[in-house]
């Protein structure tokens, strides 16, 4: 039976896609991906027989007519994005063609670009004793946000922030941040072009974000990490030897 799969791709890396994507994308009789932001080694793996399409140049009304054209054949279609699909994905406005045409569709699960650009740094977002909030969001551009999520906003939570989407106005982000309350020392993390092969972390404090985007030239695909637990030594009760739970009673470290 027919059906479109949104796949998320991860942030670059080939084998930074699930095990299930992989398999739907060899499956497919239609592998539909963003080619600008989906290097072609993700879609490799799609069937010789397959037909494979690069949508960065389609309106919404061309990739659901496609999809719509291979998937009334019976066929599979892998609609492949970058990151995870629930996150800027751009899925709804596809998923209500979908629906109105009676197809069929699932959404596959990725690694989004804040999570690989955490593990790059080898950072947390969350801290024992400390921060235990990430914030995910954006700055308005062409696409606007509610003014309740402003930066300014959003900082006075002091909680670690993955802010997206938003390298063409990173003294706007410093900006903001900062008239929000944010401490100009809190550490800070540019991850940009997670994933491919000329990926780059640069970690840096607040007070300095929009001098070192400037300086490594990071005026798209990047995402920026606000971290202000980054330099705790604080410890998780998880691995003491002393804390119980189900599986460990604490109190027998001292018999």
């Amino acid at each position: 039976m027919s059906k479109v799969y949104f796949i998320g791709a991860g942030p670059g890396d080939p084998e930074l896609i699930t095990v299930k994507g992989q398999r739907i994308i060899a499956e497919a009789g239609l592998v539909l991906y963003a080619g600008s932001l989906v290097p072609r080694e993700v879609i490799a793996g799609a069937a010789k027989n397959a037909r494979v399409e690069d949508s960065a140049s389609m309106s919404l009304q061309e990739t659901h007519e496609l999809m719509l054209e291979h998937a009334s054949r019976g066929e599979t279609v892998a609609r492949v994005h970058t990151g995870d699909p629930a996150l800027y994905g751009a899925v709804q406005e596809q998923v209500r063609l979908l629906e109105r045409d009676g197809i069929d569709f699932e959404i596959i699960p990725g690694v989004t670009s804040a999570c690989a650009a955490a593990a790059a740094s080898r950072a947390s977002f969350t801290v024992p004793g400390g921060t235990q909030t990430l914030i995910l969001t954006r700055m308005e551009g062409r696409t606007p946000v509610p003014e309740s999520e402003g930066l300014e906003k959003l900082a006075a939570h002091n909680s670690a922030m993955a802010i997206y989407l938003s390298a063409g106005n990173p003294s706007g982000i410093q900006e903001r941040l900062l008239a929000g309350g944010m401490d100009g020392a809190t550490p800070v993390i540019l991850g940009h072009r997670i994933g491919w092969p000329d990926e780059k972390s640069v970690e840096t404090v607040l007070e300095n974000l929009a001098d070192t985007a400037v300086r490594n030239g990071f005026t798209r695909q990047t995402v920026f990490l606000i971290l202000p637990g980054r330099n705790s030594e604080s410890e998780s009760l998880l691995y003491d030897a002393g804390f119980s739970h189900m599986f460990r009673d604490g109190s027998l470290e001292n018999v």
